[in-house]
């Protein structure tokens, strides 16, 4: 598939769907580390998080295979409204049906719209630009994702985890999230049809980038539903625990910028395997001291490692692809992305089972075992490439 370089877009391309998705992420941040966190005060046990965390992320999978068509017949912005106001409505009735069936229901809706705005939005930024552009577009909108979810997890100790004010909070800034799309109508793709992948296409996307994608899934899905209840049963208090989930985000911000740059200078699957050993040496600092500050550091550093996994991964699956397959590859990775984000929580769950340190033990395993896999995929592609 040859590289298509007409230009797609009218007007500022970056500006409606990233400030639409910086206050969306200030929503969605506060979000996920509240479901966890108020489940006891509606008289749920916590022992269903992992449920509800796994729920979310397989309407995130179903969701992501069901975005293109939609696209394709009414258009980014369009569609980008459609699914914020599906998303609001999923966050309005949590607190008014506090039962775990109902919120289960909720949460699987609640990540097919996610998975829209998701496939929206990096399809939006990624569509009709060299490699290098792409990169740096990424590299924006993933600052502005983790920009707006570290304001997200400070807004725990600011507004708290009880009663439905926190859920009503939420309700209005995915609001505030549709009014770019709607105040503002240039800047989405134009005139570019959109072509499905088939059977045959799928199987020769980048490997490297389909588990860098799953990868990123098992790691974020469970640090976004476990890691709140984690740091809870190891007895920190709400401010803290909003301090360090706040960390591990903010680290991921600060290493996008870097991230572009380094995408476009070296092997994307070396960089991977790079991104996972930081990842690895971050949980090898939690079992060398299990001091506050040194904890803020190594969630720091994990933030940095997990955040920096998918925006590689689907560089690497768009490089050197006609435009015209975008929508189709984003949605994909997402589908890959999707798959990891329920696993992991459950294998979470699992480990935290078994040991009082079990979420780091998950991570140092998971990170470890895939920073292998990059290395050995990067040294096939060099034979490869030598060989030819």
């Amino acid at each position: 598939m040859k590289q298509n370089t007409t230009l797609v877009r009218k007007g500022d391309s970056t500006l409606v769907p990233v400030a639409g998705l910086t206050v969306f992420a200030i929503a969605s941040g506060y979000l996920m580390s509240l479901i966890p966190l108020s489940m006891s005060s509606f008289g749920m046990d916590t022992l269903y998080a992992s449920w509800l965390a796994s729920i979310y992320f397989i309407g995130l999978l179903i969701g992501s295979v069901m975005i293109e068509p939609i696209i394709a017949r009414i258009g980014h912005s369009l569609s980008f409204v459609v699914f914020l106001l599906l998303l609001a409505v999923t966050v309005g009735v949590l607190p008014l049906m506090p039962y775990l069936s109902a919120w289960m229901v909720f949460r699987f809706i609640g990540g097919m719209a996610v998975a829209g705005i998701f496939v929206v939005v990096e399809s939006w930024l990624l569509i009709g630009d060299n490699p290098k552009e792409r990169a740096k577009r990424l590299g924006f909108y993933m600052t502005s994702l983790y920009g707006g979810t570290t304001l997200g997890q400070l807004a725990i100790g600011a507004i708290g985890t009880q009663g439905a004010i926190p859920f009503m909070a939420i309700l209005v800034l995915l609001l505030i999230a549709v009014l770019p799309p709607l105040l503002f109508k240039q800047g989405q793709p134009q005139g570019h049809s959109h072509k499905s992948l088939s059977l045959k296409q799928m199987s020769r996307l980048n490997k490297a980038a389909l588990v860098g994608c799953m990868v990123s899934g098992v790691v974020m899905g469970s640090i976004y539903g476990m890691m709140p209840l984690a740091l809870n049963q190891g007895q920190f208090t709400t401010d803290q625990i909003g301090v360090l989930m706040a960390a591990i985000i903010l680290g991921g911000m600060v290493i996008q910028p870097i991230i572009s740059k380094l995408s476009v200078m070296i092997s994307k699957t070396l960089l991977l395997a790079m991104m996972c050993l930081v990842g690895v040496f971050a949980m090898g600092l939690t079992y060398l001291s299990s001091d506050y500050m040194v904890l803020i550091i190594a969630l720091a550093l994990l933030g940095m490692s997990s955040f920096a996994l998918y925006p590689i991964a689907i560089t690497l699956a768009c490089d050197h692809v006609n435009a015209s397959y975008i929508v189709a590859i984003t949605q994909v990775m997402l589908l890959s992305y999707s798959i990891g984000s329920a696993i992991g929580p459950l294998g979470v769950g699992m480990f935290m089972a078994q040991a009082n340190n079990g979420i780091m033990n998950f991570f140092f395993v998971v990170l470890l075992v895939t920073a292998v896999y990059m290395l050995f995929a990067s040294l096939r592609r060099k034979s490869h490439i030598v060989l030819n």
